[in-house]
């Protein structure tokens, strides 16, 4: 129920129910995976209402909303209200105010305050930058706000002098990076670029025309753009990389500690084979490998071509693996921050994986390393994020082969795939030595996809699918919600499970279970960070923290809470089973970089494997799983220099991954504490 005081002020300013949208709307497309998937329409009406009309289809989900904003003669936003839905499903509805004297108020789902108005004051200069009337120096930021939001906070920041305090917390600050001339049928627009910092881990990138509107928004995922220029969404993105890539040679060049040799003195070594520790030891790296583990001596020698890092009897561990990562902009400083040292990519587009590997290898990009797998899925409503589409056996063996030219060594089957052409794509996979996984498309079971040939099954939710036959349609948010409802009475003593977990033992079916994601689906509150943010949310940037206070489900009712509530409890045990049995449980994440990944190794102490046991798999099975253990995956002489310092032993309890003092990766090292800094998260 909205407040009396928000009531007022909305039928103060008269916002009505929102028309449809007017045949010249300022319209823009929704670009995902290179697929037209919704839609972005912009108008004012007589009475003075900016109506922004949003909504895309990703695989079933996606938002759909209508925001209504008053704005005073300079795009000031007096106002706000937003209805439909977000990209769960979940209802939408959100209002701001800001009455005469200043004063704030704001309401939705997680949300309820009234704030005063600030002391300060400043002018606003319309877009060209002449003089006007005052302006609060605040900006709300929407929570379930369009894309068109972005334009509104750039003039506000830009009538600020470059900066402006944002509600509910937080600063966002804009520089204007470049200009561009595109021509597209014969229409022609001038766009400019500004980077936004203080909204996310990285500044964001937004192009806006000359009247002030946003024009494009665009990454190698996703990207809108004005109607009638969808062609020029790749010039625009290409653009904006050119920013991006500076900035990472930038930080590179200042992050990334280069010595011929590093001496790490009086460590206790975990030895990953044996899930042990051994005490004082010295560590000597030379180049990019280990060159010598042996017992610490009282004076390590010193030279001026080797730097001596003193650990004083701190635990050094083998550089960790997320075995489930879609690589982005930020993930290389997020994830060796926390000691990840190594990623398996489970999706990704292929050109822009593939630069961004070739930078991480010529030092110009801060990054793990990056071991990438093909996704590949059918044509459909509800296909996946990728632009690999295949729908008949010749498209599905043509596209394995290219990944396998690639040097992929693993396929990735997602959803909608059809299930005729599953044994296709491992037969074909089979050929060139590759691995196979994936979600379980839709109409299979995972019990007919492993006996396909499924090396591995991506997320655990597919594994309590297998129970319900029935549910068909797990190629929309359906393999979510149906295991919500369900799992609570999912019978663990039962045949069927025992039979499972046996039968996946007899097949070596190693299990990507991303726990992590589906503990927030199903457990998070609303109003409160999600269990990912929760245990750092004093050290994120808040707008971080606030994007994770309305990530669960749609809610239906107390008793379905309760039951999503205990369906989790019961994947738990369902996996912790499947870990009793021998069956390999993988660390992998699929969700934010980093942190997601200190929170997965938690789930699984939780769940009741020993902490030495989680450190093992995160480390050397990780790397025996993908036939990396040669070079990568213990602290030994001849391998690969990817290596943590942590000030507590995480044998004790696994959360003490996150005391990242050092990381070592391909003997370079770099100090989490300084990656924290630009990445705007504030020291432990």
């Amino acid at each position: 129920m909205r407040s009396a005081l928000l009531l007022l002020a909305l039928s103060a300013l008269g916002i009505a129910q929102t028309p449809q949208p007017p045949v010249d709307a300022l319209r823009s497309t929704f670009i995902l995976s290179g697929n037209n998937a919704g839609q972005q329409s912009v108008w004012t009406t007589p009475d003075g209402v900016t109506h922004v009309a949003f909504e895309f289809n990703d695989r079933g989900r996606g938002p759909s909303t209508v925001t209504d904003y008053r704005l005073d003669a300079h795009k000031t936003v007096l106002s706000l209200h937003t209805t439909g839905h977000d990209y769960l499903k979940s209802s939408a509805d959100e209002t701001f105010s800001r009455g005469d004297s200043g004063t704030t108020t704001w309401q939705n789902r997680s949300e309820t305050a009234t704030r005063a108005a600030s002391s300060q004051s400043h002018y606003l200069g319309n877009f060209a930058g002449h003089p006007g009337p005052s302006v609060p120096d605040t900006f709300y930021l929407g929570m379930f706000s369009p894309p068109e939001e972005g334009a509104l906070l750039i003039r506000a920041a830009l009538a600020n002098h470059g900066s402006i305090q944002l509600l509910p917390s937080g600063e966002a600050t804009v520089h204007r990076e470049l200009d561009l001339n595109l021509e597209a049928d014969g229409k022609h627009a001038h766009v400019t670029e500004y980077a936004v910092t203080g909204l996310d881990f990285a500044p964001q990138y937004l192009w806006l025309d000359d009247d002030g509107h946003l024009f494009a928004s665009a990454d190698f995922w996703s990207g809108l753009i004005r109607a009638g220029f969808e062609s020029k969404l790749k010039t625009l993105t290409e653009a904006q990389q050119r920013s991006e890539v500076e900035r990472s040679r930038l930080l590179a060049s200042k992050l990334m500690h280069h010595s011929p040799s590093t001496l790490l003195h009086n460590v206790a070594i975990f030895d990953s084979v044996n899930a042990t520790l051994v005490a004082a030891q010295d560590v000597l790296i030379t180049g990019n490998r280990i060159s010598s583990v042996k017992p610490t001596v009282a004076s390590p020698h010193e030279s001026n071509s080797t730097l001596v890092i003193e650990g004083n009897g701190r635990v050094l561990i083998p550089g960790l693996w997320d075995l489930h990562a879609h690589v982005g902009a930020n993930d290389g400083l997020l994830n060796l921050a926390a000691g990840v040292t190594t990623v398996r990519d489970m999706g990704n587009d292929i050109d822009d994986l593939t630069a961004r590997r070739k930078r991480i290898d010529a030092g110009e990009e801060i990054g793990t390393r990056i071991i990438a797998c093909g996704l590949i899925d059918g044509p459909g409503p509800f296909q996946g994020p990728t632009k690999i589409l295949a729908s008949n056996e010749k498209e599905a063996r043509d596209y394995v082969d290219q990944f396998a030219a690639l040097g992929y060594p693993q396929m990735k089957i997602y959803s909608s795939m059809n299930p005729d052409l599953v044994p296709v794509i491992i037969d074909e996979a089979r050929k060139h030595h590759m691995r196979v996984s994936g979600h379980i498309p839709a109409g299979m079971t995972a019990a007919q996809a492993v006996s396909d040939g499924y090396d591995e099954i991506q997320h655990a939710n597919f594994l309590m699918l297998n129970f319900w036959p029935e549910v068909k349609n797990t190629e929309t948010p359906a393999r979510f919600t149906e295991v919500a409802k369900r799992g609570a009475d999912l019978e663990l003593t039962s045949p069927q499970v025992r039979d499972f977990i046996q039968f996946l033992k007899d097949h070596h079916t190693d299990l990507d279970v991303t726990l992590n994601v589906f503990e927030e689906m199903f457990t998070a509150e609303n109003g409160k960070p999600s269990p990912i943010v929760a245990p750092v949310a004093d050290r994120l940037p808040p707008t971080i923290v606030r994007n994770s206070l309305s990530v669960a489900l749609p809610d239906a009712s107390s008793d379905q809470r309760q039951r999503s509530l205990e369906s989790f409890a019961k994947m738990e045990k369902l996996v912790k089973m499947m870990y009793d049995a021998g069956i390999p449980i993988e660390s992998g994440t699929d969700a934010l970089a980093g942190f997601s990944y200190d929170r997965e190794l938690e789930l699984h102490q939780q769940i009741g494997i020993p902490p030495a046991r989680i450190l093992a798999d995160a480390t050397l099975t990780a790397a025996h799983i993908m036939s990396k253990d040669a070079d990568l995956g213990s602290i030994t002489a001849g391998k690969l220099a990817d290596v943590v310092l942590l000030d507590a032993d995480p044998t004790q309890n696994i959360s003490n991954v996150r005391q990242t003092s050092v990381v070592i990766k391909d003997g370079v090292v770099y100090y989490p504490a300084e990656l924290d800094r630009e990445l705007g998260i504030k020291p432990r």
